[in-house]
């Protein structure tokens, strides 16, 4: 039985998205780590062989489904042209599987970005709404940490500070999994949320505003050129709670950026070479953002740190009363149970963000 041009065509397709995807490359990417992981001293620096291996793990989640997809179409053409009449059935049920596992992989390809397979930083700052808007950041937090269950993502807290009677004036944690940043990306901007105010005596309509910041994590590895005279560091004792340890030494870290004057401070973990590290990963994923903004054309256009959480800039719109709704501002995507969207389920909103923004 000669091979079907449909069964051509579908190599040549999963080629093609392999292509997009730099496929290739990552597969000597990862190469060239596992190669590393081989040498006799590979575990004598425990810090760089526990990145090495995430990194490993994390390049052949992304490689592995297309290279055992490319290997069944392969497999499905070679046995095609030795194939008799009697298989028609069998091949045709192998052809249909492969389709559907193409169509499932191919969302994938919205997460072709430079950085959409990176870790991210997201920091929740609480804007205008007083204790309402702290509040509200409280529960955007428990919505991304939900989020990230969902998806088997982990979340690690680096700073906060809580608010003076409820929620918090500010958040700074790290979610790591795959294609982490390119899922949460669509998610920077101002969030606006109308309820009746659980603050408020008389129970009146409040609205209160959060701005949440979206940054891949960037490693020291992946060089960002930074002068180490352009850095000024502070040490000082940290405040609140944290242990015995964090509030008698002088364990917090304040780094700032000179040329830029990007502040970062963290006093969350009970080491200064601890905050440290994390204070300058930090640094670096706040320099590439600056970066990333600069190739904007237009200075109207940006969605960073300039951006006040107030009335006119939110993204999305959370109302809880006088009706039920959340719908997003730029993609007009909504929902009419934001009890189930503030539990974690936001995927309708960042599906028809990627898809909104994707260029195939």
């Amino acid at each position: 039985m000669a091979a079907n041009n449909n069964y051509s065509d579908l190599q040549a397709l999963i080629k093609q998205y392999m292509d997009q995807l730099t496929i290739a490359d990552v597969v000597a990417e990862q190469q060239q780590l596992f190669e590393q992981t081989q040498l006799v001293d590979f575990w004598q620096d425990q810090q760089n062989a526990q990145a090495v291996t995430k990194k490993l793990s994390k390049l052949e989640a992304k490689t592995g489904p297309w290279l055992q997809l490319q290997k069944k179409v392969q497999e499905l053409i070679e046995l095609s042209e030795i194939a008799d009449e009697t298989m028609a059935g069998e091949l045709e049920g192998s052809f249909q599987e492969i389709t559907d596992e193409l169509q499932q992989l191919k969302a994938t390809i919205r997460f072709s970005g430079q950085y959409d397979d990176h870790d991210v930083i997201m920091s929740i700052f609480a804007g205008a709404g007083g204790t309402d808007a702290q509040d509200w950041a409280g529960m955007l937090l428990r919505m991304y940490q939900r989020w990230a269950e969902r998806h088997s993502m982990s979340v690690s807290l680096i700073d906060e500070s809580a608010g003076d009677e409820a929620g918090l004036k500010s958040v700074t944690l790290e979610i790591s999994g795959l294609y982490a940043y390119g899922k949460l990306k669509s998610e920077n901007g101002v969030h606006r949320l109308v309820r009746l105010s659980p603050f408020n005596a008389d129970s009146l309509r409040q609205t209160s505003f959060a701005k949440v910041d979206i940054l891949p994590k960037i490693e020291a590895s992946e060089a960002l050129d930074i002068d180490e005279k352009d850095l000024k560091i502070d040490v000082y004792r940290a405040g609140g709670k944290g242990g015995q340890s964090v509030n008698t030494t002088d364990s917090a870290v304040r780094i700032t950026h000179i040329p830029t004057g990007v502040v970062v401070a963290i006093q969350n973990e009970r080491s200064q070479l601890q905050n440290k590290e994390t204070a300058m990963t930090i640094i670096r994923s706040k320099l590439l953002q600056r970066k990333m903004l600069e190739h904007k054309e237009k200075i109207s256009e940006l969605k960073g740190e300039n951006e006040q959480a107030a009335w006119g800039n939110q993204i999305r719109n959370y109302v809880l009363h006088p009706y039920k709704l959340v719908k997003d501002v730029r993609t007009s995507a909504e929902r009419s149970d934001p009890d189930t969207v503030l539990d974690g389920d936001i995927d309708t909103f960042i599906d028809a963000y990627l898809e909104q923004t994707m260029v195939l």
